[in-house]
């Protein structure tokens, strides 16, 4: 596919708008779910993926060749969103002691808001995919940013280092650092990490509907995913730490981005 990918970039260069779609289409759910472990939130990803296709087209042409495509995208990917997150700081972080209060907070043997066990399956991937995923707003953006690279999307030092323009030695440092926090966090929290730890993803349910943090009509996560939880269960007990993340499934991105993105294309 790096082959047949680079032909299309040049066949969009050239002006083939049909190729320059196929471009977009090859790389807006990388870029989308990206975004999403960053941000956090749906809409925020969606806006932020919008943006970072347009970049992507505006400066198609640059792109020599010399590396894998893919990494060129990701390259203006985190670029834009390492950006974005240093104005948005403050509102995007938490600390590790704060998430854990959080967690521990509100936890009922009860569920009122599931009344057979297909809801109450989807709000209990719900919980996980939202408790894992805000785990990574403990990270600082640069940490965080390593930590998806590095342990979620697996590329490895070199790669890494090269995205985020930075050594691969101090790539694999920082990596170390941060799979350290976030490991440490599921161990002590996590029922699915640790089984010496109770399961809150069930008993969650309750308080983050009553608090309206979770709305069971409309979900973020789990209408677009495979049950993780049930992969993560078969996973031995070294790897469930990093099979958490790794188990959830790419999200579609919003057919709304997809729209605009053709509109925009057939405008050129």
């Amino acid at each position: 596919m790096q082959k047949d990918i680079k032909i299309i970039v040049e066949q969009a260069n050239a002006g083939d708008q049909k190729s320059l779609e196929k471009v977009i289409l090859h790389i807006k759910d990388m870029i989308y779910n990206l975004a999403l472990k960053m941000l956090l939130f749906p809409e925020d990803a969606k806006d932020a993926t919008q943006e970072i296709l347009v970049k992507v087209i505006t400066h198609l042409s640059t792109f020599e060749g010399g590396s894998k495509f893919q990494t060129w995208v990701y390259r203006i990917a985190v670029n834009y969103l390492l950006n974005l997150n240093k104005k948005n700081a403050q509102r995007r972080f938490i600390s590790f002691e704060d998430y854990a209060k959080q967690i521990d907070t509100g936890q009922s043997d009860s569920i009122s808001y599931a009344t057979n066990e297909g809801e109450l399956s989807l709000l209990e991937e719900e919980v996980k995919v939202s408790c894992t995923h805000g785990l990574l707003m403990c990270l600082n953006e640069q940490s965080r940013m390593i930590y998806i690279l590095g342990d979620i999307l697996a590329f490895n030092s070199l790669e890494g280092g090269s995205i985020l323009d930075i050594s691969s030695d101090n790539f694999r440092k920082q990596l170390s650092r941060s799979r350290k926090k976030i490991r440490n966090f599921l161990n002590n929290k996590c029922g699915l990490a640790n089984p010496n730890n109770p399961c809150r993803c069930k008993r969650k349910i309750d308080f983050l509907v009553g608090q309206g943090m979770m709305d069971p009509k409309n979900l973020r996560f789990a209408n677009e995913t495979q049950r993780s939880i049930d992969l993560v269960e078969k996973i031995d007990d070294l790897g469930k730490a990093l099979a958490i993340y790794q188990s959830v499934p790419n999200i579609p991105t919003p057919e709304e981005v997809v729209l605009k993105m053709k509109e925009m294309i057939n405008n050129f």
